[in-house]
């Protein structure tokens, strides 16, 4: 374990409450491994840890506590213009570790966001990949992923291709997902 990795982990305990990982339990109640921290402080640990680069989101990632991932997907927002092609690798290795919605929605709707423009042909490509996956959190994530580009008339056939495909999907977290593109859509009118 890097020295660097290690500091945030004694970071991210100093910050943990028992209201923060109880709202965490009640909300998200598949996390594993909760410290109970508040999204603001993983907002600003992001960004202090900035440095830390690619290693320290893999390092946080591969840690496996719920905040860490978070943390992860947080820090990739920032460093993501450094590397585009291997932030979508990092995502494309996340997808199998993914275990809850939080993570899956953290995932999907920060790690790409700042080079989602550069890399929209491979984001598809990883989306159409997952759409076919028989884990539920890849399948949701294969829509949460493209959701950025909803407000893009131009995409939004190439999008409900995906919609449609998932829409009589047998998981909740799925067809969520699918509710939440057609609301997306909605809006755009």
């Amino acid at each position: 374990m890097s020295v660097l990795l290690k500091q945030v982990q004694n970071e991210l305990q100093a910050n943990a409450t028992p209201e923060a990982r109880a709202a965490a339990l009640k909300f998200v109640p598949n996390a594993q491994r909760v410290y109970g921290i508040r999204t603001p402080v993983l907002n600003v640990l992001s960004k202090k840890y900035k440095e830390g680069g690619f290693d320290l989101v893999k390092g946080l990632w591969r840690s496996g506590a719920f905040e860490e991932k978070l943390l992860a997907a947080k820090l990739l927002n920032v460093i993501c213009k450094r590397d585009p092609e291997l932030s979508l690798r990092l995502v494309a290795s996340f997808t199998k570790d993914i275990s809850n919605w939080a993570e899956c929605d953290a995932v999907g709707m920060q790690s790409l966001k700042p080079v989602a423009k550069k890399i929209q042909k491979e984001i598809f490509e990883l989306s159409a990949k997952l759409l076919k996956s028989k884990n539920l959190w890849e399948r949701r994530l294969s829509l949460v992923i493209i959701e950025v580009f909803t407000k893009d008339k131009s995409l939004h056939p190439e999008i409900m291709k995906r919609v449609k495909a998932l829409e009589n999907d047998e998981e909740y977290y799925v067809r969520k997902a699918v509710d939440w593109i057609k609301r997306n859509f909605k809006k755009g009118k």
